[in-house]
């Protein structure tokens, strides 16, 4: 019997998970479930970065200048590689385009239900009081009263981990009478010009924000609490602590330092969000974003016909969704058996006392960093498949290093890979060197 399976997403995660299950059809009956009426997910650029062309509430996070901040070279599928010629880091649009490139090559549109919305997943009792199945009811996003319900056997649930952007609460903050907004509601610099503007938050978004930013603005005051950037910054961007209070017209950092400020932009991140999923599912959050109770980040350990493919954070993406998705499918296959609950559960515990340890927060309970090398192999024995080349390690390394010692000159590195072990690297028109 063909196991129906509900992929919800047209994202590069979506995606993935379809052109897998179209290329075993004997296997797997996939149907995709996209609110927009086209695909691509977080790389659709839109001026309106809260709703979609429809009115539905989607949050739109590409702005106008955004160039990648991983080379091609190592973001792209294991199985279709972006057109030769480009440079390592691309614009948006080019991102866009080879996700559409690649949806068109496997055949994927056809099967995607376009502007439709997920209004419940809730899993039932089958014909075997063992099996689990999923009710899936949707929605035509225009005429909300045209809805279905559906069965299916497994759920992917593959909307990445941007779901609601994180707002600080701080004290003062009603007060302030200049423009406060999240990152992902930014879409160009000009706005900002000869402004004094605070970028809280030194992941790759404030630092992105920051650098842009600053070349139209007065100063650009970036605001964290990590310690000091070993970073290159431009010569108006001033590293301070984080904010403690706001004032009508200023800014009190956490060291007493006070800053008259025009505009607050929060780098903070995302928290995740499943309203679609009935208490039934048993899905619980922490501190908004760490999705419990998941096996290896992915697979519900109740029930393991349900997974959540792309949450990890800090990562090489769409290669990890190529990995996690045919974890998943060798689940639902029944040719990999997983440990039991209680062993998954402990194995998912003992991982998240490790990241605690570490100093990473609990919101950042997905983020994997250098660790999602070893998270690979896993994966990938997990699913008896070829595990990814070493050179994707290495190039991440590299880039990874110099983005650290200058975040104004990273993205000049042009790679090529020569081997799974090797790659050429040419920096700034210098000469490249063997790596």
């Amino acid at each position: 019997m063909v196991i129906r399976v509900a992929v919800i997403g047209a994202g590069p995660a979506g995606l993935c998970a379809m052109r897998h299950l179209l290329a075993r059809s004997d296997v797997f009956e996939g149907v995709c479930f996209e609110q927009c009426s086209k695909l691509g997910g977080m790389w659709i650029y839109r001026d309106n970065a809260l709703e979609d062309e429809n009115g539905v509430p989607m949050l739109a996070c590409v702005y106008k200048n955004l160039k990648t901040n991983i080379p091609k070279e190592i973001m792209a599928f294991p199985d279709f590689s972006f057109p030769e010629g480009l440079p390592s880091f691309v614009p948006h649009e080019t991102v866009l385009q080879y996700i559409q490139d690649y949806a068109e090559h496997f055949n994927i549109a056809g099967r995607i239900k376009f502007k439709t919305q997920i209004e419940r997943v809730n899993p039932v009792k089958g014909d075997n009081s063992e099996a689990v199945r999923w009710e899936v009811t949707y929605s035509d996003v225009v005429h909300r009263e045209n809805r279905t319900t559906e069965l299916f056997d497994a759920v992917m649930v593959c909307i990445g981990k941007s779901m609601n952007p994180r707002m600080p609460d701080q004290p003062g903050q009603h007060r302030f009478e200049g423009q406060i907004m999240h990152s992902c509601c930014y879409r160009e610099p000009e706005p900002f010009r000869n402004q004094a503007v605070v970028c809280l938050g030194a992941q790759m978004s404030g630092l992105d924000l920051a650098v842009e930013i600053s070349s139209v603005a007065d100063k650009v005051f970036l605001s964290h609490n990590k310690d000091k950037l070993t970073t290159v910054l431009p010569a108006n961007v001033i590293e301070v602590q984080g904010i403690k209070s706001f004032n009508s017209h200023s800014v009190v950092f956490l060291d007493g330092l006070e800053q008259p400020v025009d505009s607050v932009i929060f780098c903070t991140g995302y928290e995740n969000s499943y309203p679609f999923l009935t208490d039934n599912c048993h899905v619980n959050l922490q501190s908004g974003s760490r999705v419990t109770p998941l096996y290896k980040h992915l697979i519900h350990t109740e029930f393991p016909s349900l997974a959540f493919v792309g949450l990890c954070k800090m990562v090489s993406p769409f290669q990890i969704f190529h990995l996690q998705t045919l974890v998943v499918l060798a689940v639902l296959e029944g040719k990999l058996t997983l440990p039991s609950k209680e062993e998954m559960d402990q194995d998912t515990e003992k991982d998240f006392r490790e990241h605690l340890a570490s100093g990473l927060p609990v919101h950042d309970a997905h983020s994997l960093d250098d660790r999602q090398w070893s998270y690979n192999d896993k994966l990938a024995k997990l699913a008896n498949c070829q595990r990814l080349p070493r050179v994707i390690e290495k190039i991440w390394k590299k880039y990874q290093a110099t983005y650290h010692e200058n975040t104004l000159t990273y993205r000049n590195m042009n790679f090529t890979r020569t081997s799974d072990e090797s790659f050429d690297m040419v920096y700034q028109n210098d000469i490249s060197s063997n790596l």
